[in-house]
């Protein structure tokens, strides 16, 4: 095996997912400590204390003690070098979520031991499902009570249509919490509590072993022993195609507040999940061994730096190896380039580096070239990855700035948030951008927009609500917008690409306005081209 191929191989790439609250933040902190990334993990939401989790650098993340934008991290743990994408757990940000997962190759769902299912796991589930990408379900807050762990599998299995594979079986739950049987090793591995420090004073006891009783309990024990039993009658087998396809869910029980059953899900998962998978751009597939170099753009992301008031771009390495003086072809801009400032980021570090390879993710300074989707490769190849779908907005509001002496500042502002892909912005046609109609997919977006139009960019805005919730794209090419039969209640309105849309406030407007245009065609996507 060559160099490259080894240390292609050695690559892991993956989202956390989960609904706020389920402990997603608190275990991508405990694999960075396992890791050694990191020397304490922060307390996600205390506040009374200064450290935050690492992976949330906003300050109005900080505050709300949630991720709204998605970090990148890498770290090494035994041989692997590991890529997490921290996504945003909050609901409103499920656009953002989407990009990150496309740049995933596996994804880990976090599920709160007593409250199960929830609706954002719902719809984060939807997007993996689509993409066929191994999902890894960790059950967490073991340490609290919780619901019959039979009674969580079933549940996922009913709402996500999934069948799963427990690979380890909770002892008792909430203070009781003693442990878990390892279902391949046939034994138990009990804890003891640390204080959430590094390492776990564990203890694995064969289940013949006489001293297990006094370990965990002789209700434990029995309880155990009956479970054993019936996983291992009713349960399905394990299939790791099935898990490398999307079709068979292996599941963790564990604390990721206190350490228990994190580091052995880590290793497990590490063992289980594929490394860095083939990519299609239209008809052909890229596969990650390669010798050329490609990667697509994910995420954009402004300011992350205040002192410097940069714009990062990342990008997820598709194929080969990357080198930082190497020269790179745009195929959307159509030229030849060197990628600047190569780097990984952790949070708010930042290091240059000299390589990467396919599977990693690397920031590159953009001075507003590069847009979401876009596909950089080696000069003499010509190809685009197939282009990340966009969400359509349901919620609008009618921006300007306070001060109109800022108008530059807020054109800036407004531009550059939209290029994120954080929100998408309108104008009435044959209008400046002296006052644009932003388009978001949750509503606590708009929250951050304003911050960051405040913070970042120093102008207030103006905002007023619009009761619109439905957007549609006019396909037709040789139709004049202006002279189309729309009701009072439905807007006209075009992208800063050019195009036409329609703005709804209800279903029955959609059907009227085709209705009453013959041969009108809209349709519910941008065609896969973001803002």
């Amino acid at each position: 095996m060559n160099n490259l191929e080894k240390e292609i191989n050695r690559r892991r790439t993956f989202a956390i997912i989960s609904h706020p609250d389920a402990g997603k933040t608190t275990l991508t902190e405990k694999f960075l400590l396992y890791g050694g990334a990191i020397a304490q993990a922060g307390a996600v939401k205390g506040k009374k204390n200064s450290r935050h989790a690492v992976s949330d650098w906003m300050e109005i993340e900080k505050q709300r003690g949630i991720s709204v934008t998605s970090s990148v991290m890498q770290f090494q743990y035994n041989d692997f070098c590991i890529n997490i994408l921290d996504t945003p757990g909050h609901q409103d940000f499920s656009e953002d979520t989407y990009r990150t997962l496309m740049a995933a190759d596996s994804a880990v769902m976090v599920i709160d031991a007593s409250k199960g299912v929830e609706n954002q796991t719902r719809k984060l589930f939807k997007v993996c499902a689509m993409r066929h990408i191994p999902i890894f379900t960790f059950i967490n807050k073991m340490d609290r009570e919780s619901r019959n762990p039979f009674d969580l599998l079933e549940e996922i299995e009913n709402e996500l249509g999934i069948p799963t594979y427990p690979v380890n079986w909770p002892i008792s739950s909430g203070k009781d919490f003693r442990g878990v049987y390892d279902r391949e090793k046939r034994h138990i591995i009990s804890f003891e509590a640390t204080g959430g420090h590094h390492k776990l004073a564990a203890t694995e006891v064969d289940l013949t072993d006489p001293a297990l009783s006094s370990l965990i309990g002789e209700e434990n024990r029995s309880t155990i022993m009956d479970d054993i039993e019936l996983l291992d009658a009713a349960g399905d087998e394990f299939d790791l195609d099935a898990v490398h396809s999307g079709r068979l869910s292996p599941v963790f029980f564990g604390s990721a507040l206190t350490n228990f059953g994190v580091e052995p899900f880590l290793e497990n998962f590490l063992k289980m999940t594929p490394p860095p998978t083939a990519r299609t751009a239209g008809e052909l597939t890229v596969n990650p061994f390669d010798e050329g170099f490609s990667a697509f753009v994910f995420k954009i992301q402004a300011n992350m730096n205040k002192a410097h008031r940069d714009r990062l771009t990342f990008m997820r390495i598709c194929s080969g190896k990357f080198d930082k003086d190497m020269e790179v072809y745009h195929v959307q801009g159509n030229k030849k380039m060197k990628l600047s400032q190569p780097q990984q980021v952790m949070a708010q570090e930042r290091e240059i580096i000299s390589e990467a390879y396919a599977g990693d993710i690397i920031g590159v300074f953009d001075p507003g070239i590069f847009a979401i989707g876009d596909t950089v490769c080696v000069p003499g190849k010509k190809f685009e990855f197939d282009p990340i779908p966009t969400f359509a907005p349901e919620h609008f509001q009618r921006v300007y700035a306070k001060d109109t002496m800022k108008r530059k500042q807020f054109v800036k502002g407004v531009t550059q948030i939209a290029q994120e892909g954080a929100i998408q912005i309108f104008h009435e046609p044959d209008t400046g951008m002296e006052e644009v109609v932003v388009g978001v997919v949750g509503v606590l977006q708009f929250e951050v927009f304003d911050y960051r139009m405040k913070n970042e960019y120093n102008v207030d805005l103006v905002k007023t609500g619009l009761p619109y919730s439905y957007i549609r794209w006019i396909d037709n090419k040789d139709l004049d917008p202006k002279k189309l039969k729309i009701s009072s209640d439905t807007k006209l309105v075009q992208d800063f690409r050019g195009n036409y849309l329609l703005l709804f406030t209800s279903e029955w407007n959609i059907r009227w306005a085709l209705e009453k245009n013959e041969g009108l065609v809209l349709s519910e996507f941008n065609k896969g081209e973001l803002q």
